[in-house]
């Protein structure tokens, strides 16, 4: 069923059941089942970008973590009514009967094309309508179905209401029954005759193509750099880029951050842990056409350990987050395997030998003299200048050969540039840093960036437990959502979803004002008291100081009066690293989707040290909870390190060091003729699946400009 591009669980049914003397048929969606567990969060998410070309925003936010939709009002004083909180109150019951809820959603093909108003009726189109509105005596008629949104206009809460098609059926009999369920195959049989691609047997960049078929892929992202080097591939979109030039030893998961082999076919560790050895997969080759061997992987890595090397990166220090010295050598005892000396043990390996940013590369010079890495990836570089990338499909990749034979990256940012050009058809897909304008064609799903509030707690008012409990307390994640719009969605866990030790079922905000008055009572904190809250003054993609004035406004309710100080991000910075402040919004990544490269360095004492390397800037040390941490991070089955794990995320919600508030959300817009777009949680996307519909016209290929500065 894959292979038509069209997934069972979103397949079209027919529920018909008796009332009286009556039939119904539902004509319905299926979506896919949401467990509360979430064994398989972002499968989901990932599915819907490679089954539905232009979902709707609505449907996605049903599929992500959050049950908060959007948009909601700007204005932050709306927060604070009575029937903002009665609403958000409602949302937080419904998010228990989510996937029930599901099932009730109309098709997303028509919430793209319905415009939102409040409580009116709207048209709605069936796209199999003709064949079952040719039955005698059927009649329409429209239900109105509450949808996961509202809007806030002129501080009046409205909810947003589409329309649901139930079509009257006479009680069938037994010809009517099998005419019914002959009619269904013939549906079933169309929609899968038209959403399947046209299959060639001709792989090879040499196939013959189709007239009016265009094979190279624009994709418009921000920041496109001049010079590709894997060790520098560490944010924005080189990561991105690297991901389809050059490969990694072991490679994530499509839909998930559990690794797969890639360079490397197997591997093992020794008893100790201490030493990893990975067997290199026969006939890889580098893009200039010399054959990959250990000796390469070795120099590879060799560079990334070596800093009085001008060209050596800060993959290694910044990938290994809370254990830089943990790398010792790299070696290769013979052409097809390499072998990894590591200090100490180091569950997040394989996680980290995944990342772009310790992709191997080969240092090579051209006939004109000039230098440039090579890869063994899909795609090779053939052109590149400023805001402008050229790629071009690699014929034999080991892998597989890649949808689309070019690939060219553009430097766009702006959303008036990115429109003008996906209406010109210059652009086929855009990466953009922050949630769209546009809402045709766009797909968004959680990525792996969380923000959190760190409490200063080696110095009053913030050393007190019961204080930092009670801003906890006093946090409501729905209110919260109201000023993080569609940047982010509210965070109710220590680890964002698609992190596999995530804990579930215990929520860290949102508790009663009782419960926050009480707390502020055994703290013994003075009202007078007015603590400083340190923001990043930025505010695109999203908007820190309104999410600070939302902070202020929900603590200030209940006598935790507070300022508010924006200063800029390196500022901001500076002052986290020298714990010269009360508490702080910040953001981390967990790099790879391992809990241990977010909860070591946040939450351990050996990265509460002062200065340029500080990572846990509550400088909160609990000797118990680096134990367990420390354990974690050694062992290597996976079991007992989500125990751990588990135990460590319950240690923080007792203690809170710090508290999470928000993850941030990845966005994509594609044409409607692009096929295979899929997000992963990393924003490292795979882009060798991607390809345009065979019927996508030709069109011409200017050269997009590099994108204006954006005004902000």
């Amino acid at each position: 069923m894959k292979s038509l591009g069209v997934s069972s669980s979103f397949l079209r049914r027919w529920t018909v059941s008796a009332s009286s003397d009556r039939m119904y048929a539902w004509r319905s969606c299926t979506w896919i089942s949401y467990s509360v567990r979430r064994r398989r969060v972002l499968e989901s998410d990932m599915d819907a970008g490679r089954n539905f070309e232009k979902p709707s925003r609505l449907g996605l936010l049903f599929l992500s973590n959050s049950f908060i939709a959007h948009p909601f009002s700007l204005d932050p004083l709306c927060a604070t009514q009575a029937p903002a909180c009665a609403m958000c109150s409602k949302y937080r019951r419904l998010q228990k009967r989510k996937s029930r809820l599901a099932g009730n959603l109309p098709l997303v093909d028509m919430l793209n094309f319905l415009c939102f108003s409040p409580t009116q009726w709207l048209p709605c189109q069936s796209v199999i309508t003709p064949p079952v509105a040719s039955a005698p005596g059927l009649k329409y008629e429209q239900v109105l179905y509450p949808i996961v949104a509202v809007l806030c206009r002129r501080n009046e809460w409205q909810e947003y209401r589409v329309p649901r098609i139930k079509a009257q059926m006479p009680p069938p009999t037994s010809g009517r029954v099998a005419a019914f369920l002959t009619l269904l195959v013939t549906i079933l049989v169309t929609i899968l005759v038209a959403r399947a691609p046209v299959i060639s047997s001709a792989q090879g960049p040499s196939a013959p193509q189709a007239p009016g078929l265009r094979r190279e892929l624009r994709i418009g992202a921000p920041g496109v750099p001049a010079v590709l080097d894997p060790g520098s591939a560490l944010e924005g979109t080189t990561p991105l880029i690297a991901r389809q030039v050059f490969d990694t030893l072991v490679a994530w998961r499509e839909g998930s951050t559990d690794i797969e082999p890639a360079l490397a076919t197997r591997w093992n560790a020794s008893r100790d842990g201490l030493v990893w050895s990975f067997t290199l997969r026969e006939g890889v080759r580098f893009h200039d056409g010399s054959p990959l061997t250990s000796l390469d992987v070795a120099i590879s890595f060799e560079r990334q350990l070596r800093p009085d090397v001008q060209t050596a990166g800060r993959a290694w220090p910044a990938l290994l987050r809370g254990a830089p010295g943990v790398m010792k050598e790299v070696r290769a005892p013979n052409a097809r395997t390499v072998e990894i000396v590591l200090a100490q043990p180091y569950a997040a390996l394989l996680t980290v030998l995944a990342h772009p940013g310790l992709a191997v590369a080969k240092y090579s010079t051209t006939a004109d003299g000039a230098g440039r890495f090579v890869g063994t990836g899909p795609y090779r570089v053939v052109d590149a200048s400023s805001g402008r990338l050229a790629l071009e499909a690699v014929p034999g990749h080991w892998a597989g050969q890649p949808k689309s034979e070019r690939m060219v990256f553009l430097d766009v940012s702006a959303d008036d540039h990115a429109e003008s050009e996906l209406d010109a058809r210059s652009l086929d897909v855009w990466f953009p840093a922050g949630p769209p304008r546009r809402n045709e064609g766009t797909l968004s799903a959680p990525g792996l960036r969380i923000g959190y509030l760190t409490f200063q707690t080696e110095k009053e008012p913030f050393s007190r437990k019961t204080l930092r409990q009670a801003v906890a307390a006093g946090l409501d994640p729905a209110i919260l959502g109201l000023s993080l719009e569609r940047a982010a969605l509210p965070l109710q866990s220590f680890l964002p979803t698609g992190v596999w030790a995530r804990r579930e079922g215990s929520p860290i905000l949102g508790g009663s004002r009782t419960t926050m008055r009480a707390l502020l009572r055994e703290s013994r904190w003075p009202k007078e008291a007015r603590p400083t809250l340190l923001v990043a003054a930025e505010t695109a993609p999203l908007n820190l100081p309104r999410l600070a004035e939302t902070i202020q406004l929900l603590l200030g309710a209940d006598d935790l009066s507070l300022n508010v100080q924006a200063e800029p991000e390196p500022t901001v910075r500076t002052l986290l690293q020298a714990g010269a402040y009360d508490f702080a919004l910040a953001e981390a990544s967990v790099i790879g989707g391992d809990p241990h490269l977010l909860l070591y360095p946040l939450s351990t004492s050996e990265a509460a040290t002062k200065g340029p390397r500080a990572l846990n800037f509550s400088f909160y040390r609990n000797p118990r909870l680096d134990d367990v941490l420390i354990r974690a991070s050694q062992l290597s089955f996976r079991t007992e390190r989500q125990r751990l794990y588990q135990r460590a995320q319950g240690l923080l919600a007792e203690e809170v060091p710090w508290l999470p508030i928000y993850v941030r959300l990845q966005w994509a817009v594609a044409r409607p003729e692009v096929r295979g777009l899929r997000l992963h949680p990393t924003g490292i996307h795979r882009l060798d699946t991607v390809s345009l519909e065979p019927s996508a016209a030709v069109s011409p290929a200017p050269a997009v400009s590099p994108a204006p500065a954006a005004t902000r």
